[in-house]
Formats: structure tokens, C-alpha cells, sequence
């Protein structure tokens, strides 16, 4: 085993003078800030909202800017997309009187300021502006409000879902999967023999950890404390102490059976089992998961000397897929565990190592 801090030589994969990506081990990454930007203008520019309904016209005009970074990972055939960004979308609209006459033409701005792979299931914020704030203006943002928005929330969605596929190598992905298999040659056949063998002795493991359960992962992490093991359990266990270091709403009960809510509620779940200062069982579902879907939480509380606790986390059966085909539910949820739970916890308590 290596020593703290050193990496483990058993789990670095080495740059090769060839530049082989042996078992596609590294990632293949494309960048899709281009392409997303192509695909919102596709579908977000001159589009109609209203075509006279009220006496009131009301299109899109184009996209004004697409800022961020968007990309997609592709690893031994897995897409795990990735993407940060916002969008701002003109837009014109006209009010009529019963007669015909206009009454007000008017230019506006829709912005979505946040679009991200890991709100993937959840609709972002939309914000619209007018630039005439009278009456009639006031009543075409509002129509924008109640008529384009959903129209707009609509694109985003199919912009999620083109990602989870792929994006710009969606058609290339899906040419190797129809591409028929070559036979290897004679020279190679002992080398695809060995390649089969290594193959079988890496899925056996992988089965018993699983228990014979597809398209699940486990998820295991140490984490060590400058704190007495009662104050870390005290902390995990109290809903105000929550709020403080996630910054979000939280309800937990502190009993057997009881019920909990974090993160404004896209986490929710049941005490299994509580020792105080040594183990808090529970079951947890991400509201993205696909229906039905619940995993295992153990938390185990180690004190090898006062003011030092270890803390041995296993997250049994997490989903490799969210309920949109987003293949970044064991990644978002480790980095989650790491970057909103415990790294906060040592910022905000002190309790660095």
C-alpha cells in the first residue's frame, strides 16, 4: 500500500512513448461548446411564441451569446457528458387593439443563466426583460413569461437528452456499434487470448462486489477529522448544522425510521440504523434517479485518539444512469460526498486536517 500523500503505482496509468489508449483507459474528451451553441440557435431563434391569441405576437429573434463550457467524456463507450453554461435570447413582440391598430411594439431579453449537468432533472432559472416597462409592456413580458418559457425549458430538455447521448459524437458512437467485428489474425490470437483472460479475472471481482447487480456502483471514501467522533455524528445528524454548511434547506429526524430531506429535497431517505458517535445507516434517493431506485448509506465513526475521527463512508448501490440517461450519477455523487459534505464540514467547523 502506498504511504499517505504518495500515489499507489497500482492505479497510475503510465503515458505510453506510442500514445496508445490501451482499453480506452483514458478518457476521450470533444469539446461541445461549438456545438451547443449551433444546437441552441437551431432552436431558439425565430421562434413563435404567440401568432396573434390576445391581439398579441410574440417570437424569439436569435441567440445573443452561449457562454460557458460543455463536453462530453467518452470512456471504454460510456458518455458522460459535461456542461456549465448560459444562454440570453432576443426577443420582439407587438400588441393590437380589436381593430388591428398597434398599439406597442417591444424588444425584450430572455437569459437562462444557469444550465449544468448536475441539475440535469431540474428546470433552470429563466429571466425575461422588456425594454418599454408601460402597461403594454409590462403585459408582453408577462406573456413571454407564461407562453415562452415552457417553450423555451422545452429546447433545454432536448439539449440534456442530446447530451446524455453524446452531442456532436452521438452519430459516431453509434456507428461503432453497428460496425461489424474483424476477425483478429493468427499472430494475434494469443495476445487476444491473454486480453480475455485479464478481461475475466477484472469482471470477477466486480461481480461479488456487485452481487450479480447491473448498472450499479459502490462508492467507498476515508476521511479523517480534527474533532471528537460525537461532534462529527452530532453535526451529520442536525438539520441546523446542515443548513449552515450546505447553505440549503434540511429536515432530519435523529430516529430510527425517522424520515430526512437534504439539499432543498433533491435528497431524500430513512434512518436504517444510529450509533451515537460510531454509525449512522440510512437510505438514500436523489430525486434524479429513475423511480424505484434507493441506495445505502454507512457511515462508520473511527476515534484512534481523542480529537482525530475517521470516518469510513460506503454508498452501496448507486445508479450508473439517472432517469435521463446521464451517465455522471457515481462521479456527481462522490464529488458531491468529497466537495459539499465533508470538505464544507472542515471549512466551516474547523475541523481540517
Amino acid at each position: 500500500m502506498a504511504k499517505y500523500g504518495e500515489g499507489d503505482k497500482r492505479w497510475i496509468v503510465e503515458e505510453r512513448p506510442d500514445g496508445a489508449n490501451v482499453h480506452n483507459w483514458h478518457w476521450a474528451e470533444t469539446d461541445c461548446l461549438p456545438w451547443s451553441k449551433m444546437f441552441f440557435t437551431k432552436s431558439l431563434s425565430d421562434l413563435t411564441i404567440l401568432d396573434g391569441q390576445g391581439n398579441l405576437r410574440i417570437k424569439t429573434k436569435k441567440i445573443e451569446k452561449v457562454d460557458g463550457e460543455a463536453y462530453v467524456n467518452i470512456r471504454k463507450g460510456k458518455v458522460i457528458p459535461g456542461y456549465e453554461i448560459s444562454l440570453s435570447v432576443s426577443w420582439e413582440g407587438e400588441a393590437k387593439d380589436g381593430e388591428g391598430k398597434t398599439l406597442l411594439k417591444a424588444e425584450g431579453n430572455l437569459e437562462i443563466p444557469y444550465i449544468s449537468d448536475e441539475n440535469a432533472d431540474e428546470d433552470p432559472e429563466v429571466k425575461v426583460t422588456v425594454k418599454d416597462e408601460g402597461p403594454i409592456g409590462k403585459a408582453l413580458k408577462e406573456a413571454m413569461l407564461a407562453k415562452g418559457k415552457p417553450l423555451v425549458l422545452e429546447k433545454v430538455r432536448d439539449f440534456v437528452q442530446a447530451m446524455a447521448k453524446g452531442g456532436p459524437v452521438k452519430d459516431e458512437l453509434e456507428a461503432k456499434k453497428s460496425a461489424p467485428k474483424t476477425n483478429t489474425t493468427t499472430s494475434n490470437s494469443n495476445s487476444a487470448a491473454v486480453s480475455k483472460e485479464k478481461v475475466g479475472v477484472e469482471k470477477e471481482p466486480k461481480k461479488e462486489v456487485k452481487e450479480g447487480k447491473k448498472g450499479f456502483k459502490t462508492i467507498t471514501m476515508s476521511e479523517k477529522f480534527n474533532c471528537r467522533a460525537k461532534d462529527m455524528y452530532e453535526i451529520l445528524m442536525d438539520e441546523n448544522r446542515w443548513k449552515g454548511f450546505t447553505q440549503s434547506n434540511a429536515r432530519i429526524s435523529k430516529e430510527v425510521g425517522g424520515q430526512f430531506s437534504i439539499f432543498d429535497g433533491s435528497v431524500t431517505g430513512i434512518n436504517l440504523e444510529l450509533q451515537e458517535g460510531k454509525l449512522i445507516a440510512q437510505r438514500w434517493r436523489f430525486g434524479s434517479w429513475p423511480d424505484g431506485i434507493d441506495s445505502t448509506v454507512r457511515l462508520v465513526f473511527n476515534e484512534p485518539e481523542p480529537g482525530v475521527t475517521i470516518i469510513k463512508l460506503t454508498h452501496l448501490d448507486v445508479p450508473e444512469e439517472d432517469r435521463y440517461g446521464n451517465a455522471t450519477v457515481v462521479e456527481n455523487t462522490e464529488r458531491g460526498w468529497r466537495d459539499l459534505i465533508f470538505n464544507k464540514i472542515r471549512a466551516v467547523f474547523g475541523f481540517g486536517i
